[in-house]
Protein backbone atom coordinates (compact mmCIF):
# COMPACT_ATOMS: atom_id res chain seq x y z
CA UNK A 1 0.00 0.00 0.00
CA UNK A 2 1.92 3.00 -1.32
CA UNK A 3 1.42 6.43 -2.82
CA UNK A 4 2.41 6.63 -6.47
CA UNK A 5 2.00 9.06 -9.37
CA UNK A 6 -0.19 8.13 -12.30
CA UNK A 7 -3.42 8.69 -14.18
CA UNK A 8 -6.58 7.61 -12.39
CA UNK A 9 -8.11 4.71 -14.26
CA UNK A 10 -11.81 4.96 -13.31
CA UNK A 11 -13.19 8.21 -11.94
CA UNK A 12 -11.10 10.42 -14.23
CA UNK A 13 -12.67 8.81 -17.31
CA UNK A 14 -16.13 9.46 -15.97
CA UNK A 15 -15.36 13.04 -14.99
CA UNK A 16 -13.54 14.21 -18.13
CA UNK A 17 -14.72 11.95 -20.94
CA UNK A 18 -12.89 11.30 -24.19
CA UNK A 19 -12.71 14.79 -25.72
CA UNK A 20 -9.27 15.50 -27.24
CA UNK A 21 -8.23 18.91 -25.85
CA UNK A 22 -9.90 18.74 -22.47
CA UNK A 23 -8.93 15.08 -22.14
CA UNK A 24 -5.28 15.91 -22.82
CA UNK A 25 -5.28 18.75 -20.31
CA UNK A 26 -7.08 16.60 -17.77
CA UNK A 27 -4.52 13.85 -18.34
CA UNK A 28 -1.65 16.22 -17.60
CA UNK A 29 -3.40 17.40 -14.47
CA UNK A 30 -4.24 13.91 -13.24
CA UNK A 31 -0.71 12.65 -13.90
CA UNK A 32 0.45 14.80 -11.00
CA UNK A 33 -2.18 13.48 -8.56
CA UNK A 34 -0.79 10.99 -6.02
CA UNK A 35 -2.44 7.56 -6.24
CA UNK A 36 -3.05 5.25 -3.33
CA UNK A 37 -2.39 1.63 -4.31
CA UNK A 38 -4.76 -0.35 -2.14
CA UNK A 39 -4.93 -4.06 -3.00
CA UNK A 40 -6.00 -4.11 -6.68
CA UNK A 41 -7.38 -0.56 -6.61
CA UNK A 42 -5.69 2.71 -7.47
CA UNK A 43 -7.45 5.36 -5.40
CA UNK A 44 -6.94 9.09 -5.77
CA UNK A 45 -7.60 11.61 -2.99
CA UNK A 46 -10.86 12.43 -4.77
CA UNK A 47 -11.93 8.79 -4.56
CA UNK A 48 -11.18 8.71 -0.84
CA UNK A 49 -13.24 11.87 -0.30
CA UNK A 50 -16.11 10.33 -2.28
CA UNK A 51 -15.88 7.14 -0.23
CA UNK A 52 -15.91 9.06 3.06
CA UNK A 53 -18.79 11.30 1.96
CA UNK A 54 -20.80 8.28 0.85
CA UNK A 55 -20.24 6.61 4.23
CA UNK A 56 -21.30 9.77 6.11
CA UNK A 57 -24.53 9.97 4.10
CA UNK A 58 -25.30 6.28 4.60
CA UNK A 59 -24.63 6.50 8.34
CA UNK A 60 -26.92 9.49 8.79
CA UNK A 61 -29.64 7.86 6.68
CA UNK A 62 -29.59 4.67 8.75
CA UNK A 63 -29.80 6.76 11.93
CA UNK A 64 -33.17 8.05 10.74
CA UNK A 65 -32.48 10.86 8.26
CA UNK A 66 -33.96 8.84 5.43
CA UNK A 67 -33.37 10.19 1.95
CA UNK A 68 -29.77 11.34 2.36
CA UNK A 69 -28.57 7.97 1.06
CA UNK A 70 -30.04 8.64 -2.40
CA UNK A 71 -27.09 10.95 -3.15
CA UNK A 72 -24.61 8.32 -1.99
CA UNK A 73 -25.49 5.77 -4.70
CA UNK A 74 -24.57 7.86 -7.80
CA UNK A 75 -21.71 9.47 -5.88
CA UNK A 76 -19.97 6.16 -5.24
CA UNK A 77 -20.57 5.14 -8.86
CA UNK A 78 -18.37 8.07 -9.97
CA UNK A 79 -15.34 6.48 -8.32
CA UNK A 80 -16.03 2.76 -8.83
CA UNK A 81 -18.53 2.46 -11.70
CA UNK A 82 -22.20 1.61 -11.54
CA UNK A 83 -22.14 -2.16 -11.07
CA UNK A 84 -18.87 -2.45 -9.13
CA UNK A 85 -19.95 0.29 -6.74
CA UNK A 86 -22.85 -1.88 -5.54
CA UNK A 87 -20.33 -4.40 -4.22
CA UNK A 88 -18.41 -1.69 -2.37
CA UNK A 89 -21.63 -0.15 -1.07
CA UNK A 90 -23.23 -3.29 0.39
CA UNK A 91 -20.75 -3.81 3.30
CA UNK A 92 -21.02 -0.08 4.05
CA UNK A 93 -24.80 -0.42 4.24
CA UNK A 94 -24.55 -3.49 6.46
CA UNK A 95 -22.18 -1.68 8.84
CA UNK A 96 -24.68 1.17 9.18
CA UNK A 97 -27.53 -1.35 9.57
CA UNK A 98 -25.72 -3.01 12.49
CA UNK A 99 -25.33 0.36 14.23
CA UNK A 100 -29.01 1.16 13.63
CA UNK A 101 -30.19 -2.21 14.96
CA UNK A 102 -27.98 -1.88 18.03
CA UNK A 103 -29.42 1.54 18.81
CA UNK A 104 -33.09 1.15 17.77
CA UNK A 105 -33.64 -2.62 18.07
CA UNK A 106 -36.23 -2.50 20.87
CA UNK A 107 -38.48 -0.26 18.79
CA UNK A 108 -39.01 -2.60 15.81
CA UNK A 109 -42.51 -3.61 14.72
CA UNK A 110 -42.16 -7.33 14.02
CA UNK A 111 -45.63 -7.61 12.48
CA UNK A 112 -44.71 -5.34 9.59
CA UNK A 113 -41.30 -7.00 9.23
CA UNK A 114 -42.96 -10.39 8.88
CA UNK A 115 -45.38 -9.00 6.29
CA UNK A 116 -42.84 -7.37 3.99
CA UNK A 117 -39.60 -9.40 4.26
CA UNK A 118 -40.66 -12.60 2.40
CA UNK A 119 -41.84 -10.48 -0.54
CA UNK A 120 -38.66 -8.42 -0.46
CA UNK A 121 -36.60 -11.64 -0.60
CA UNK A 122 -38.56 -12.61 -3.71
CA UNK A 123 -37.78 -9.17 -5.17
CA UNK A 124 -34.05 -9.73 -4.57
CA UNK A 125 -34.22 -13.02 -6.48
CA UNK A 126 -36.01 -11.30 -9.38
CA UNK A 127 -33.48 -8.47 -9.34
CA UNK A 128 -30.59 -10.96 -9.45
CA UNK A 129 -32.08 -12.73 -12.47
CA UNK A 130 -33.24 -9.66 -14.41
CA UNK A 131 -30.66 -7.06 -13.39
CA UNK A 132 -28.52 -7.50 -16.51
CA UNK A 133 -31.46 -6.76 -18.82
CA UNK A 134 -32.61 -3.56 -17.15
CA UNK A 135 -31.63 -0.08 -18.24
CA UNK A 136 -30.57 1.61 -15.00
CA UNK A 137 -31.54 5.14 -16.03
CA UNK A 138 -35.02 4.23 -17.29
CA UNK A 139 -35.65 2.08 -14.24
CA UNK A 140 -34.73 4.91 -11.85
CA UNK A 141 -36.97 7.35 -13.71
CA UNK A 142 -40.00 5.06 -13.66
CA UNK A 143 -39.51 4.29 -9.96
CA UNK A 144 -39.13 7.99 -9.23
CA UNK A 145 -42.44 8.81 -10.91
CA UNK A 146 -44.30 5.99 -9.12
CA UNK A 147 -42.91 6.94 -5.69
CA UNK A 148 -43.55 10.65 -6.23
CA UNK A 149 -47.20 10.10 -7.23
CA UNK A 150 -47.77 7.71 -4.33
CA UNK A 151 -46.21 10.21 -1.95
CA UNK A 152 -48.38 13.00 -3.37
CA UNK A 153 -51.47 11.01 -2.37
CA UNK A 154 -50.01 10.50 1.09
CA UNK A 155 -49.32 14.23 1.48
CA UNK A 156 -52.92 14.92 0.45
CA UNK A 157 -54.04 12.59 3.21
CA UNK A 158 -51.87 14.45 5.72
CA UNK A 159 -53.47 17.76 4.77
CA UNK A 160 -57.03 16.40 4.36
CA UNK A 161 -57.38 13.80 7.07
CA UNK A 162 -60.71 12.46 5.81
CA UNK A 163 -59.74 12.30 2.14
CA UNK A 164 -58.92 8.59 2.08
CA UNK A 165 -57.46 5.85 4.21
CA UNK A 166 -53.91 4.69 3.39
CA UNK A 167 -53.65 1.16 1.99
CA UNK A 168 -52.89 -1.42 4.67
CA UNK A 169 -53.89 -4.72 3.05
CA UNK A 170 -51.65 -7.68 2.28
CA UNK A 171 -51.57 -6.70 -1.40
CA UNK A 172 -49.89 -3.42 -0.42
CA UNK A 173 -47.23 -5.21 1.64
CA UNK A 174 -46.70 -7.68 -1.22
CA UNK A 175 -46.38 -4.94 -3.87
CA UNK A 176 -43.98 -2.74 -1.94
CA UNK A 177 -42.11 -5.75 -0.55
CA UNK A 178 -41.30 -7.14 -4.01
CA UNK A 179 -40.53 -3.64 -5.28
CA UNK A 180 -38.17 -2.86 -2.39
CA UNK A 181 -36.31 -6.16 -2.82
CA UNK A 182 -36.02 -5.66 -6.56
CA UNK A 183 -34.86 -2.04 -6.29
CA UNK A 184 -32.32 -2.76 -3.54
CA UNK A 185 -30.70 -5.45 -5.71
CA UNK A 186 -30.73 -3.49 -8.95
CA UNK A 187 -29.89 -0.01 -7.71
CA UNK A 188 -29.78 0.25 -3.89
CA UNK A 189 -32.98 2.34 -4.05
CA UNK A 190 -35.12 0.41 -1.57
CA UNK A 191 -34.87 3.04 1.17
CA UNK A 192 -37.36 5.29 -0.60
CA UNK A 193 -39.78 2.43 -1.33
CA UNK A 194 -39.64 1.12 2.24
CA UNK A 195 -40.13 4.63 3.64
CA UNK A 196 -43.31 4.83 1.57
CA UNK A 197 -44.63 1.63 3.16
CA UNK A 198 -43.71 2.62 6.72
CA UNK A 199 -45.18 6.10 6.25
CA UNK A 200 -48.45 4.53 5.15
CA UNK A 201 -48.47 2.43 8.34
CA UNK A 202 -48.14 5.67 10.36
CA UNK A 203 -45.48 4.26 12.68
CA UNK A 204 -44.05 6.44 15.48
CA UNK A 205 -40.58 7.91 14.91
CA UNK A 206 -38.45 5.35 16.77
CA UNK A 207 -40.59 2.42 15.60
CA UNK A 208 -40.23 3.66 12.02
CA UNK A 209 -36.43 3.74 12.33
CA UNK A 210 -36.17 0.46 14.29
CA UNK A 211 -38.37 -1.44 11.85
CA UNK A 212 -36.43 -0.08 8.88
CA UNK A 213 -33.14 -0.99 10.58
CA UNK A 214 -34.07 -4.64 11.10
CA UNK A 215 -35.57 -4.88 7.62
CA UNK A 216 -32.47 -3.57 5.85
CA UNK A 217 -30.02 -5.55 7.95
CA UNK A 218 -31.95 -8.72 7.06
CA UNK A 219 -32.36 -7.95 3.38
CA UNK A 220 -28.77 -6.71 2.92
CA UNK A 221 -27.35 -9.85 4.54
CA UNK A 222 -29.66 -11.88 2.29
CA UNK A 223 -28.16 -10.09 -0.74
CA UNK A 224 -24.52 -10.91 0.07
CA UNK A 225 -24.33 -14.41 -1.55
CA UNK A 226 -25.86 -13.04 -4.76
CA UNK A 227 -23.27 -10.27 -4.95
CA UNK A 228 -20.45 -12.72 -4.22
CA UNK A 229 -21.41 -15.69 -6.42
CA UNK A 230 -23.93 -14.42 -9.01
CA UNK A 231 -22.80 -10.88 -9.82
CA UNK A 232 -19.25 -11.27 -8.43
CA UNK A 233 -19.23 -7.63 -7.29
CA UNK A 234 -17.95 -8.45 -3.78
CA UNK A 235 -14.49 -9.93 -3.26
CA UNK A 236 -11.69 -9.48 -0.75
CA UNK A 237 -10.40 -6.43 -2.61
CA UNK A 238 -13.74 -4.61 -2.71
CA UNK A 239 -14.38 -5.59 0.91
CA UNK A 240 -11.06 -4.02 1.93
CA UNK A 241 -12.16 -0.76 0.29
CA UNK A 242 -15.49 -0.91 2.15
CA UNK A 243 -13.61 -1.28 5.45
CA UNK A 244 -11.93 2.09 4.83
CA UNK A 245 -15.38 3.70 5.12
CA UNK A 246 -16.30 2.26 8.55
CA UNK A 247 -15.13 5.25 10.65
CA UNK A 248 -17.08 7.67 8.44
CA UNK A 249 -20.19 5.47 8.75
CA UNK A 250 -19.97 5.69 12.55
CA UNK A 251 -19.54 9.48 12.44
CA UNK A 252 -22.50 9.84 10.08
CA UNK A 253 -24.66 7.66 12.30
CA UNK A 254 -23.78 9.71 15.39
CA UNK A 255 -24.68 12.95 13.58
CA UNK A 256 -27.93 11.47 12.29
CA UNK A 257 -29.17 10.15 15.63
CA UNK A 258 -28.30 13.44 17.33
CA UNK A 259 -30.45 15.33 14.82
CA UNK A 260 -33.33 12.83 15.04
CA UNK A 261 -33.47 13.24 18.83
CA UNK A 262 -34.26 16.92 18.37
CA UNK A 263 -37.27 16.27 16.11
CA UNK A 264 -40.83 15.78 17.35
CA UNK A 265 -43.00 12.98 15.95
CA UNK A 266 -44.90 15.39 13.69
CA UNK A 267 -41.80 17.17 12.43
CA UNK A 268 -39.97 13.88 11.85
CA UNK A 269 -42.84 12.52 9.75
CA UNK A 270 -42.70 15.60 7.53
CA UNK A 271 -38.90 15.35 7.30
CA UNK A 272 -39.30 11.81 5.96
CA UNK A 273 -42.06 12.87 3.55
CA UNK A 274 -39.99 15.77 2.18
CA UNK A 275 -36.76 13.76 1.95
CA UNK A 276 -38.60 10.93 0.18
CA UNK A 277 -40.10 13.42 -2.27
CA UNK A 278 -36.67 14.93 -2.97
CA UNK A 279 -35.21 11.45 -3.44
CA UNK A 280 -37.95 10.49 -5.92
CA UNK A 281 -37.40 13.70 -7.90
CA UNK A 282 -33.66 12.98 -7.95
CA UNK A 283 -34.40 9.51 -9.32
CA UNK A 284 -36.50 11.01 -12.13
CA UNK A 285 -33.72 13.32 -13.31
Amino acid sequence: MTWTVGVKRQSSDRLFGDCHDSGYIAGLFLAAIPMFEYFTYQLSPVDLVILATTALLVGSAKAGLSGSHIVAVPLLAIAFGGRDSTGVMLPILITADILAVAYYSRHANWFHLARIFPWAALGVLLGTLLGDWINDESFRQVMGVIIFLSLALMIWQELKKSAFAPPTGHWFAMLLGVTSGFTTMVGNLAGTVTALYLLAMRLPKNVFIGTAAWFFLSINLFKVPFHVYAWETINWNSFAVSLLAVPAVAIGFFIGKSVVKLLSEHVYRWVIIVSTAVASITMMF
